[in-house]
């Protein structure tokens, strides 16, 4: 068992008597046993036949963490599935893969995550004819109509309407002081508007709301998407697509490991991965590795019109921190993170766009 523990000490290297400096030191307690950083490069040559030594590795280990870099890295999507590393560098070339991922993914899902809110925003708005949530709520927030009335998935779909009531209005609450959007409003003494509120809520909440609309409202977010009906008979292809990039974008903005898709919780419906699959011609879509993130992704800027030059580029910069990453770790563990089916994923992504 392994705990962390904060202490203060005097500034033992000032040769002054009267330094009254406090410095903080961190000491990692391993069994009982404290570790400083040098304790613990030790302990990861001894006890898990990794080499790591002198300064500048010294260094990389502090700034990455042993807990958060090399207790996050050390696995391949569940603590089961141990990653053979021998060498320290291996650690280190996982840890800037990761975080260059990061840096890809980020602005397109803020880009989308805007964008889909921007056309559910204009359906509902000419839909409803209004943009008072109450009302929306009343008119459009009507999914729970299409169960049998006191079934099981009647009483849980109302739920789950009435629960998302709850959350915006506790969301408007939280963010009266720190919002100008929502200030503005309230000194007005009028009701926030649909838009203003969909500035603050989470992507996860908009998916709630997305999943609480009446399937026709839904069918012509999807028909402004331009979505392939075949797959999308509900309306619930949308739906799905936010929930996908839901998990991602949460660990991305969280700074957790995105490498090896250990954030996917929920199932990927199969509607999706079969509308990717027969729209892009890529075969083998299961969302166990990163690369199926970026196929979606590209799907969807691609159905927003993004130019081809802007996803290409995206594409080629994946390629690119793929091929660094497979230069610098041994083929076994590089395979466990990105399947042998990689590269001819990345070429029929290229083709499909």
């Amino acid at each position: 068992m392994e705990t962390v523990v904060i202490i203060t000490t005097k500034h033992s290297s000032c040769k002054f008597t009267y330094c009254n400096r406090i410095c903080w030191r961190v000491i990692f307690f391993m069994a009982g046993k404290p570790k400083s950083v040098n304790g613990l490069m030790k302990h990861l040559r001894d006890n898990h036949g990794i080499a790591i030594g002198g300064g500048s590795q010294k260094r990389k280990l502090r700034n990455i963490g042993y807990f958060h870099g090399y207790k996050g890295y050390r696995f391949n999507r569940n603590p089961a599935n141990q990653i053979a590393y021998t060498d320290f560098k291996e650690i280190l070339a996982m840890h800037e893969f990761d975080m260059a991922l990061k840096g890809i993914f980020y602005p397109q899902i803020m880009f989308i995550e805007t964008a889909l809110k921007n056309y559910v925003l204009e359906v509902i708005l000419s839909q409803g004819n209004t943009d008072s949530f109450n009302d929306i709520f009343t008119n459009l927030l009507t999914e729970y109509k299409s169960h049998t009335v006191g079934s099981r998935t009647y009483k849980e779909a109302f739920k789950k309407r009435l629960n998302l009531r709850d959350r915006i209005y506790s969301t408007i609450t939280r963010d009266y002081s720190k919002k100008n959007v929502i200030q503005h409003y309230y000194y007005q003494d009028r009701n926030v508007p649909i838009w203003a509120i969909f500035e603050v809520i989470s992507l996860g909440e908009f998916g709630t709301f997305f999943a609480c609309l009446d399937t026709n409202t839904k069918l012509l977010v999807s028909a402004s998407l331009d979505l392939n009906n075949a797959f999308n008979t509900t309306g619930k292809l949308t739906e799905d697509v936010i929930f996908a990039l839901k998990e991602l974008r949460n660990s991305v903005a969280h700074n957790d490991m995105i490498f090896d898709t250990r954030f996917k919780q929920a199932n990927i419906s199969g509607a999706l991965t079969s509308c990717l699959q027969h729209e892009t011609r890529i075969i083998s879509i299961n969302f166990m590795t990163i690369i199926d993130y970026l196929i979606l992704i590209c799907y969807i800027l691609k159905k927003f019109q993004v130019p081809k030059l802007e996803i290409r580029k995206l594409i080629n910069n994946f390629e690119s921190i793929s091929e660094n990453l497979y230069r610098k770790i041994p083929f076994a563990i590089y395979s466990m993170i990105l399947h042998t089916d990689t590269r001819g994923k990345i070429r029929a992504l290229k083709n499909y766009i």
